[in-house]
C-alpha cells in the first residue's frame, strides 16, 4: 500500500492530473503525465507493480488516507479534481450513480407499469426498493422520484439522469 509521503514524492499534481517527478521507467519521463486511461474511463497507474486509481492516490495526497470508496461528485471518472472527489459508502456511492442503460423512461426512479398503464416512481434506498405511487404523467412521477432522492439520498442524491 502506498503511503502519503511516496505518493508526494512520486507525483505532483495539477488541476486534476498527476504527473511523475522523477523518471519512473526507461520509456517515460519526469513531467510526463502519469498512468493511462481503462475501459471505464478510469485513469491508472503502476506503482511498485501495483496498480492504482488516479482519483485515489490524489486523494490520499491530499487527505492522508484512502477510504474504501472515493466518489466523484459530478460522476466523470475522468475529471480527479480534489474539489470532485469525496469520501463515500458504497451505498452512497451508488446513489450517485448515472442513470441505469435498461431506463426506458429517461427519468431516474420511473418505469411503466405495463399492468395499469401508468409511470410508477421509487426510490432505492438502504438497499430497499421505496415505492412511491403511480402516476399519469412522466414528468410528476420524475419529480416525485427526484424529491425522495433528495429527501433520503441527501448530497449524494443525482437529480439529473
Amino acid at each position: 500500500m502506498i503511503t502519503q509521503q511516496q505518493a508526494l514524492k512520486l507525483f505532483e499534481y495539477r488541476d486534476g492530473a498527476l504527473f511523475y517527478t522523477q523518471r519512473p521507467s526507461q520509456n517515460t519521463l519526469a513531467g510526463d503525465r502519469a498512468g493511462y486511461v481503462d475501459n471505464n474511463g478510469y485513469r491508472k497507474l503502476s506503482i511498485k507493480n501495483k496498480r492504482y486509481q488516479e482519483h485515489r492516490i490524489i486523494f490520499l495526497m491530499h487527505h492522508g488516507y484512502l477510504p474504501d470508496v472515493i466518489d466523484h461528485i459530478d460522476g466523470n471518472p475522468s475529471n480527479n479534481r480534489i474539489e470532485n472527489l469525496r469520501e463515500a459508502t458504497q451505498q452512497q456511492n451508488c446513489y450517485n450513480s448515472t442513470i441505469h442503460g435498461r431506463n426506458t423512461s429517461g427519468h431516474r426512479g420511473v418505469a411503466w407499469s405495463k399492468v395499469l398503464g401508468k409511470w410508477q416512481a421509487y426510490v432505492n434506498t438502504n438497499k430497499k426498493r421505496k415505492f412511491l405511487g403511480y402516476f399519469e404523467d412522466l414528468e410528476l412521477a420524475a419529480l416525485v422520484a427526484a424529491e425522495a432522492r433528495d429527501l433520503y439520498h441527501g448530497k449524494f442524491a443525482r437529480l439529473g439522469a
